[in-house]
């Protein structure tokens, strides 16, 4: 039976076209972009091309785009430098963030004794931008603001416009997470009111291993990591030539074809909605599906039963790959903090659903999607 993959917001299959600009980088041009000689100059300017690329398909200056190792990395390089370089005394993040965010703005607040605020997330997964504002002006002292552009688990998604103002209105430094959005919606940096986003090639057809981190041209920060001067002295070590080659690549096809492809997958989403509802009977859905929403993503819930407990391993059995989220905690066990405040939101209890999270690619099909629900009917 083939496998049907319905798990792209944890990672999407490599895009043939990128992988065949990487390859000759793992060949014949495998020079050190830190040497002097020929090899060494061909990888440095294959580097810069990309960083030239990347910073024109994000609306933004090749100066303020460098490259990690993913989003874990990038956000961990801001939310330190936050408080070592920026002066920043309070943290006002959302309970509902990535665990790149959420366990490191975490542990910052622990070792370095500055405040950390959650803003609070509305019955539908918004946050509250009336709570925003409070925290804003609390008076804790310089603060920086991290919050996701769109939510990896239920799909919700914030206006950076919106956010990037009410932060500037208080003089505070915005960091969002973007790795959800990067490759998925089209990015004018220069005319948004963000210092700091970060992306992952490997969301959007690119290579895995390879991440974004843009700093805007007015802030000032050090390195995260130390031992050597590459991307321009801000983050040490030799560079993954092929991987930033790739994920530049897989971005410029992202851009070209975002209005076709958004369109499809969009309209994928909203046929695993409608047939599910009329298949399934007792389904919900989480966070804001057809409002301020990803296009990639439809949470799921489904009624709690001994048939849909074990759901997710038997999707696996019958070759579907999908992810989970419950607000259950059991054993070694543990839930999806997402759909736990989100449910704290809404003053109900996890332990009358089974949450399934089907997120989609432009190789999906309404056909896959059938025998998606098919299999569904008869599991439950």
């Amino acid at each position: 039976m083939e496998r049907i993959y319905f798990d792209n917001a944890a990672s999407t299959p490599l895009d043939p076209k990128v992988l065949e600009v990487m390859l000759p980088f793992f060949t014949e041009k495998f020079g050190n972009p830190s040497s002097i000689y020929s090899y060494g100059r061909e990888t440095r300017m294959a580097i810069e091309q990309a960083r030239k690329s990347v910073a024109q398909n994000l609306g933004a200056k090749p100066s303020e785009i460098f490259f990690t190792s993913g989003g874990t990395e990038s956000s961990n390089t801001i939310l330190h430098s936050a408080i070592a370089d920026l002066g920043c005394q309070h943290i006002i993040s959302s309970p509902i963030e990535h665990h790149a965010t959420l366990h490191t703005v975490e542990h910052l607040a622990k070792a370095n004794g500055v405040h950390l605020s959650w803003v609070t997330i509305l019955p539908n997964g918004h946050i509250d931008l009336a709570h925003l504002d409070q925290l804003l002006n609390s008076g804790k002292g310089k603060a920086i603001v991290s919050i996701m552009h769109a939510n990896n688990e239920i799909g919700n998604k914030i206006d950076l416009h919106e956010v990037g103002s009410l932060c500037k209105k208080y003089e505070a430094y915005f960091h969002s997470d973007t790795v959800q959005t990067v490759g998925h919606f089209n990015f004018d940096l220069k005319n948004t009111p963000v210092d700091f986003i970060t992306g992952a090639g490997h969301k959007f057809h690119g290579p895995k291993g390879t991440g974004l981190l843009y700093i805007n041209e007015n802030v000032k920060i050090k390195p995260f990591v130390h031992g050597g001067a590459q991307e321009r002295n801000m983050r040490a070590g030799t560079e993954n030539v092929y991987g930033i080659i790739g994920f530049a690549k897989a971005l410029e096809i992202a851009t070209e074809s975002y209005e076709k492809d958004s369109q499809y997958i969009q309209g994928l989403k909203k046929y695993l909605h409608d047939q599910l509802v009329q298949h399934i009977p007792g389904v919900s859905f989480n966070g804001d599906p057809f409002g301020e929403s990803l296009y990639t993503l439809l949470s799921v819930n489904f009624p709690k039963t001994s048939k849909s407990e074990m759901l997710l391993f038997n999707l696996d059995i019958n070759h579907i790959c999908a992810s989970g989220g419950s607000a259950c905690s059991s054993g070694a066990q543990q839930g999806s903090h997402v759909i736990a405040a989100l449910l704290n939101a809404n003053n109900t209890k996890g332990s009358d659903i089974a949450t399934v999270r089907f997120s989609f690619s432009k190789h999906n099909t309404t056909s896959e999607i059938d025998k998606v629900v098919s299999i569904l009917t008869t599991l439950l």
